[in-house]
């Protein structure tokens, strides 16, 4: 409390702001912004390095996203796993992604009037929360790489998630594609897990 006070009596906003930053080397490894990613392997390969290089630079969890412009291919924004660093348990790749692309578009809607068609790429299936935020978001696909109990075995809690939330983002007008690439993309996790790294929302008996 006095910390707070303290704070206050410096003129220093008593809430801090809330800023979400991807790493700085996601730049150099998206170099060319008009890069045109033809099929769903190709934008599940790039998404898929984004988790990658999260683990080795060491800027967050194994599972990275993208928006894509469905039609054209090319990427709006990508985004990484951002928990443990920004210390904010809702920074989840799918979210991340989301949010920088309604950012870029000045949108809260990437389904809105005369928009593309984007859809999200995303290198493990959303979980319970980022299942929400795709409902939301306004893409027209969601497309995963590994399953829910591919993270799950990895010792991810990845929420209560209806046994048909396939269909039930279908009738949304949300098409989903499953298993784009998945053997690489349990390799991220499985390594992940293999060295140790952090497993940040695990419940013990729970």
């Amino acid at each position: 409390m006095a910390h707070r006070a303290d704070r206050r009596s410096k003129g220093v906003p008593r809430f801090p702001r809330l800023v979400l930053r991807l790493p700085d080397w996601v730049e150099t490894a998206l170099p060319d912004p008009g890069r045109v990613y033809a099929t769903a392997e190709e934008r599940m390969t790039a998404v898929i390095r984004l988790a990658q290089l999260n683990i080795e630079r060491g800027t967050g969890g194994p599972l990275g996203a993208g928006v894509f412009d469905q039609d054209a291919g090319t990427l709006l924004a990508p985004g990484v796993n951002l928990v443990v660093p920004a210390s904010c348990s809702v920074a989840h790749a799918e979210i991340v992604a989301i949010a920088i692309s309604q950012r870029m578009v000045g949108c809260f809607d990437l389904g809105g009037q005369q928009m593309p068609r984007y859809e999200l790429v995303t290198s493990t299936e959303p979980c319970a929360m980022c299942l929400g935020a795709v409902t939301w978001s306004g893409v027209r696909r969601l497309v995963c790489g590994a399953r829910d109990e591919d993270a799950r075995m990895v010792g991810f809690d990845e929420g209560p998630k209806p046994a048909g939330w396939r269909q039930a983002l279908d009738a949304r007008g949300v098409s989903v594609l499953v298993d784009v690439c998945r053997e690489q993309a349990v390799a991220v996790l499985q390594r992940y897990g293999r060295t140790g790294g952090l497993i940040y929302n695990a419940r013990q008996g729970r």
